[in-house]
């Protein structure tokens, strides 16, 4: 079975493509939140590297939030569409789960995050399997150390933000805070690719964003709603 996975919820556009459960082709790149124009480019690239179809794709996987809010809405548009032409399954994953994935299997517990701006954090708590032991939530970071400063436990932190928090985390929890090579602190597509495989499959109509939180946009517009029915 041939995989493509897809992450854009970060600065970081990656993709993968995986099969009979070995990745077969891989690609990262620091985009600048440009992923609109090349997303597909660099899908159909990363196809004809390995002389394949895509009609030879058998299912789509994809990080779909938290994260950058038009990142997250790009890859997860491009992968419904995807799916839905060539007729195949989706599956759609936390992108902070997928974070998780290159620091599984250390005998610890697991903080993945991406910064939401104002102090804010996408986070949440996940066990050495990559389980999640506290749901993931959009929350200031300092309210977010103090409760896993609770937990009696040496914690990884990854993140591909981890350098404006990483002074913070440490001054929190001292030496329970572990951090992993700079290089493994974004997402690797081809690990997302592969713990996709058995993923649930989703309704191509049903798959939606998780953005855990509303966009300034749609705050503004509640409130202005709830202004002019008060009036």
């Amino acid at each position: 079975m041939t995989i493509l996975a897809i992450d854009t919820s970060s600065e970081i556009l990656a993709i993968a493509l995986a099969q009979e459960g070995k990745v077969i082709a891989e690609y990262s790149s620091l985009s600048k939140n440009k992923h609109s124009k090349r997303l597909m480019p660099a899908v159909v690239q990363l196809l004809k590297s390995v002389d394949i179809k895509p009609k030879d794709l058998k299912k789509i996987v994809v990080a779909k939030g938290p994260g950058s809010y038009t990142g997250v809405r790009i890859g997860l548009s491009t992968a419904k569409t995807l799916a839905w032409t060539l007729k195949i399954p989706v599956v759609g994953l936390s992108s902070l789960e997928a974070l998780t994935l290159q620091a599984q299997g250390r005998n610890t517990l697991i903080c993945p995050f991406f910064d939401a701006r104002r102090e804010l954090v996408y986070t949440g708590l996940y066990d050495q399997n990559g389980q999640s032991i506290i749901d993931d939530q959009n929350c200031l970071m300092s309210d977010w150390l103090e409760e896993l400063a609770k937990i009696d436990q040496p914690i990884i932190f990854i993140s591909p933000d981890l350098d404006s928090f990483k002074e913070t985390i440490t001054d929190r929890l001292g030496e329970r805070a572990i951090f992993i090579a700079e290089g493994l602190n974004t997402t690797r597509p081809g690990l997302l690719a592969l713990s996709g495989a058995q993923g649930k499959e989703e309704d191509v109509h049903q798959l939606v964003p998780s953005y855990l939180r509303l966009v300034e946009a749609e705050v503004n517009w509640l409130a202005n709603q709830g202004e002019q029915s008060n009036e």
